[in-house]
């Protein structure tokens, strides 16, 4: 049957260019050690602007759309940089002879530290109460080690996360210690326990969830408790890769995450529950969905997937948490006025001031994938 054939052709198309594909990444590889023994960074954003370039002129001469190939191109640059970016953590070798114990190891994002440790020839101990975890050294209990680690991540659920820091300051252990908990009060009075008995102490919060493979355009984000060689030390194990590093006190993260983490949350959970009450199937709607539908539901979805227990904690435990949710329900009211009320300009207000801030939001971002 002549569709068949041609399906058959367009599977050794496929096959073949799958086949280059894969020679390109190996030539990733091999242009990642250049750079690293030329001492040049991972990432060249003139480079990536004119292999785009060069492929929307190479799409005009074939016939094909400019933008499904620099989509294409975006997809295989982002591929090249994990694949270099990896590289070069393992060729570091930061933690080459060095122990890590990792404390809540077999959550998610734990389970994330523990491998991004592993990477750069850190030897790395989980304590979890979940169990072993395959291909780490596992300890049944923290308390009873020797805790003589260079390293301890603690990437325990927040509300446990305290107590365990806590302990730790009673210990006293001579490496370096930080958490990776989203929020930073409610681990204050551990913090400070820890800073007072003299540990070298930090605390990180990775903008980023366990699924993340390349850093390139994410986050970092590093409390200094006054100790400045430990700040030092926490950052340079992210300094191999492309994050974005950054240093803020305490209460300044969490009063910005009540509106990065707290207010994106909760929007996401009060649309979908509007939808789920609404009586409508989810079948019925994507049936008739519009671009700006689709968007959001694929954010909203994305949350719903989720842990609910830490969105609950990022909600419920930071100090700083109600001024976001003051702000959206203020918001959500003053939306409703203006449109029962029939406010034409009142409306455009609303608009052209969301207008307005996004231009200023877009000043300061990060560089596009292009630079």
């Amino acid at each position: 049957m002549k569709l068949n054939n041609l399906r058959k052709k367009l599977g050794d198309i496929d096959r073949r260019l799958l086949a280059v594909v894969k020679d390109r990444q190996n030539l990733s590889h091999e242009i990642g050690g250049l750079k690293r023994e030329a001492g040049l960074g991972t990432r060249d954003y003139h480079q990536e602007t004119q292999v785009v370039e060069r492929g929307r002129a190479m799409a005009a001469e074939l016939g094909l759309s400019p933008r499904m190939v620099e989509e294409l191109l975006l997809v295989l640059i982002r591929a090249s940089l994990t694949v270099q970016e990896q590289d070069r953590v393992s060729a570091t070798g930061e933690g080459s002879g060095k122990r890590v114990l990792v404390i809540g190891g077999a959550g998610k994002m734990g389970l994330w530290m523990a491998r991004f440790l592993a990477s750069q020839g850190y030897s790395v101990e989980i304590a979890d109460p979940e169990g072993p975890v395959e291909g780490f050294d596992h300890v049944t209990d923290w308390k009873n080690s020797t805790l003589d680690h260079d390293v301890i991540v603690v990437a325990a659920p927040l509300h446990i996360s305290n107590e365990i820091l806590m302990a730790l300051a009673e210990r006293r252990p001579p490496g370096l210690v930080f958490d990776v908990g989203s929020l930073k009060s409610p681990l204050r009075a551990g913090l400070q326990a820890l800073t007072k008995n003299g540990v070298r102490v930090a605390s990180v919060h990775p903008m980023f969830g366990p699924t993340t493979k390349l850093l390139s355009g994410r986050h970092v984000i590093f409390i200094n408790l006054g100790h400045e060689e430990a700040v030092a030390q926490a950052r340079e194990i992210f300094s191999p890769t492309m994050a974005t590093l950054l240093e803020m006190d305490l209460d300044n993260h969490d009063r910005l995450i009540a509106y990065v983490l707290g207010l994106s949350h909760a929007l996401n959970v009060i649309f979908l529950t509007a939808l789920a009450d609404s009586g409508e199937t989810a079948p019925r709607l994507a049936n008739i969905s519009s671009t700006t539908f689709d968007a959001q539901l694929a954010v909203a979805g994305s949350v719903a997937q989720d842990n609910p227990y830490l969105y609950f904690e990022i909600q419920t435990l930071n100090e700083y948490g109600s001024q976001s949710l003051d702000a959206l329900a203020a918001s959500v009211k003053r939306f409703l006025s203006v449109v029962k009320n029939e406010d034409k300009e009142g409306f455009r207000e609303l608009m052209e001031r969301g207008e307005l801030y996004f231009a200023d939001l877009a000043k300061g971002t990060k560089p596009s994938e292009l630079g």
